[in-house]
């Protein structure tokens, strides 16, 4: 829990009456009660990371209110390769009742443990594959990964999984068998899969397998000879310092994967991460400035490959998103919603799991700027979605949203939709 801070407390009171702003007007302006604002203030009571934002923005400190905050978690570094397993084998266990595991073993510990010893077979005696099967296996995985990233949007990541686990294993063993030409297409795609597995692992809230499966898409993409996907590890590891509310690191990752050498998706995804950091920190000239440098470099064509595509694949105008969620962050709610209902219009209906990563945002930014009742009823058709889609990063969101709606508990709307508020924004429903 973030603890009182007398130094923020003075260092507001100092900038409100500096700006010509009575408690009054700054209530009215960050839709805070008059009371807690004093109280925060005085340093009897700690101000939220959510406050702080809107409180910075409306006083334009320009992050300096922000910076006056403790770090809210104290995680780790991020390791951009933990648990790493030299020739491992991948044992996946698929329970009748629902739950599957996966676990990656070195293959003497797999072994040992007799992991090896049921419906045990192996692919390296082949023969090899004819140009046609491993040109075969290309188009049809092709089609599949496109269509799984489709389902990805309607389902828990826990169904899909395995798999995908399996089609990258399928990729990987493949390759081995093929001429060299064929050879790199499998194992491209193959970094593909693996990337969108650590993506939907994430979504379960696991950072460490997330991270782990980010670096098998970085081997597997090197060993056909590209090298530019360690470039984009580098953004998937920003993702994870941005929810954990690491500006710094956030902004670190980010600008480490705009070098001039990676291709111009890459860099401009890079840069829309860094603007989000950049958003975090309360830095909105640089942020907005991010945010330029995105749109121009994912306006450019990359060359040289028809792999698919890196990063999502259904968002219209990513940067025109990305710039509402920074606003939020930016403690400009406001702005944040009229840019976010302008490209939630965009977004096909079968997208849920984009529908309500954004649209809880968008409830977000209405609650911050005092339209609750608004904000609950954008929110409460979100919450079939919600719990079908299973997202860690979502319930992110759902619980500042949680919080927001609780500061009016006295309005029907809020009532109405705590309830079951309440049960999805818990972290344990993931």
């Amino acid at each position: 829990m973030p603890q009182p801070s007398t130094g923020f407390g003075e260092e507001l009171r100092k900038r409100r009456l500096e700006a010509g702003f009575s408690l009054t007007a700054l209530s009215g302006s960050v839709h805070y009660s008059k009371a807690q604002l004093s109280k925060v203030e005085r340093g009897l009571k700690a101000p939220s990371r959510d406050l702080a934002r809107l409180c910075d923005a409306a006083l334009g400190a320009g992050g300096a209110l922000l910076a006056l905050l403790a770090p809210e978690t104290t995680n780790p570094p991020v390791d951009p390769a933990p648990g790493f397993v030299h020739e491992e084998d991948w044992i996946m266990q698929l329970s009748p009742d629902g739950p599957n595991t996966f676990q990656p073993l070195s293959r003497r510990d797999a072994i040992g443990a007799g992991a090896a010893s049921l419906m045990a077979w192996r692919s390296d005696s082949a023969g090899p594959a004819s140009p046609a099967a491993g040109a075969d296996m290309v188009e049809a995985s092709r089609s599949l990964f496109t269509h799984y990233r489709r389902l990805g949007q309607t389902v828990a990541p826990g169904l899909l999984l395995p798999v995908l686990i399996a089609q990258t294993h399928t990729l990987r063993e493949l390759s081995a068998h093929c001429d060299s030409g064929t050879r790199r297409h499998l194992l491209a795609l193959g970094s593909r899969y693996a990337e969108y597995v650590g993506w939907l692992v994430q979504e379960t809230g696991d950072e460490r397998a997330a991270l782990w499966w980010t670096q098998r898409a970085v081997d597997l993409a090197a060993a056909g000879g590209d090298r530019a996907l360690a470039g984009y590890a580098l953004v998937r590891r920003a993702l994870i310092t941005l929810y954990r509310d690491d500006a710094a690191q956030t902004v670190a990752l980010a600008r480490r994967a705009q070098s001039s050498a990676l291709p111009p998706r890459i860099r401009g995804l890079a840069a829309q991460r860094e603007a989000q950091g950049h958003a975090l920190a309360g830095d909105r000239r640089a942020c907005l400035d991010a945010l330029d440098r995105a749109r121009a470099l994912l306006s450019l064509q990359d060359e040289g490959t028809d792999e698919p595509v890196i990063g999502t694949m259904h968002l219209p105008d990513p940067v025109g998103m990305v710039t509402g969620w920074c606003l939020v962050d930016l403690g400009q709610p406001r702005e944040a919603s009229e840019e976010l209902d302008r490209q939630l219009a965009l977004v096909g209906g079968d997208a849920v799991r984009t529908q309500v990563r954004y649209g809880v945002r968008r409830a977000l930014a209405y609650a911050s700027a005092g339209e609750i009742d608004h904000a609950c009823d954008l929110a409460a058709p979100l919450l079939d979605g919600v719990e079908a889609v299973g997202s860690a990063t979502v319930t992110t969101d759902l619980r500042r949203l949680a919080r927001a709606l609780a500061r009016h508990a006295n309005h029907s709307s809020v009532r109405r939709l705590g309830p079951r508020l309440g049960t999805l924004s818990r972290p344990s429903t993931i």
